[in-house]
């Protein structure tokens, strides 16, 4: 019997028809066997980093895999790719973008894979919908609640 893990999994694209393809990836993870527990509301969010681009549709979902942190990686990464994605610029336009955001409650630190996402933190289209379906997880780095880190980014952020 394989182990179940628990992974929250951030949704974004501002590309194209942008709910449709978060779906359409969204189907694709089910058809690899990952099974959606919660699904938070979609978010129209402005771009981070780069700020010239399309408005994003986020959101994000809490999903039980067998998939170690690495072969998740491989899976969301196949995903994005069938789906259009081209990484061409950080931060720049995509079709979608799938993010693993926490793992269980590990700490994982790779070349190619940190978990928690590093600057989940900074990203309120990330720790919105996060805290609409997870508001009492505890970050395994940061030791606080999710609603806490949304809290005090709100607070800078004003």
């Amino acid at each position: 019997m394989n182990t179940l893990h628990l992974a929250y999994i951030a949704f974004g694209s501002n590309m194209g028809k942008r709910k449709e393809t978060i779906i359409q990836a969204m189907k694709k993870m089910r058809e690899k066997e990952m099974n959606f527990l919660k699904i938070s509301t979609f978010y129209e969010t402005k771009p981070y980093g780069v700020t010239e681009q399309n408005d994003f549709m986020n959101c994000v979902a809490e999903v039980e895999t067998t998939f170690t942190p690495v072969s998740l990686l491989d899976e969301l990464l196949e995903i994005e790719k069938s789906l259009g994605r081209v990484r061409k610029k950080r931060w720049g336009p995509r079709t979608i973008d799938l993010d693993i955001i926490f793992y269980d409650n590990k700490i994982v630190n790779f070349a190619d894979l940190v978990i928690p996402h590093p600057d989940m933190q900074n990203r309120l289209f990330v720790l919105e919908p996060l805290n609409e379906i997870a508001p009492n997880y505890v970050h395994p780095f940061f030791h606080k609640k999710v609603s806490e880190m949304l809290r005090e980014l709100k607070e800078v952020s004003v």
